[in-house]
């Protein structure tokens, strides 16, 4: 855990959120500000600090989480949705922590941005 990281303190509790689900590895809870009907986030419980920090030994915790990912969007019934995860500044990263945004139930243009 990364003393000053706000996904840190949502994964270990500190910090109220509207949980989706939780293991050991990964908490998933609802965006504060949505962006589509159904917006969540999936974070690793460990910090990393985005998907360019993704390396041999955190890599399976990623893989874990598209598992996870995988399995509550069957529970929510949700057929159609996009995961996304920005990476820096410019792509709108504004959590120095590695997280999967889960957006559907609407249409989604492309390009995105």
């Amino acid at each position: 855990m990364k003393n000053d990281c706000l996904f840190c303190a949502i994964a270990a509790g500190e910090i109220p959120s509207n949980k989706v689900y939780e293991d050991d590895l990964c908490y998933a809870f609802y965006d504060i500000a949505p962006q589509a009907p159904t917006h969540f986030l999936v974070i690793p419980k460990d910090h990393i600090g985005s998907v360019a920090e993704i390396g041999a030994g955190n890599s399976a915790v990623v893989a874990h989480i598209f598992e996870v990912i995988a399995n509550v969007t069957k529970e929510l019934g949700l057929e159609s949705y996009r995961v996304v995860s920005n990476i820096g500044e410019q792509a709108g990263q504004s959590v120095r922590h590695l997280h999967f945004h889960v957006l559907s139930g609407r249409d989604m243009t492309w390009p995105p941005g």
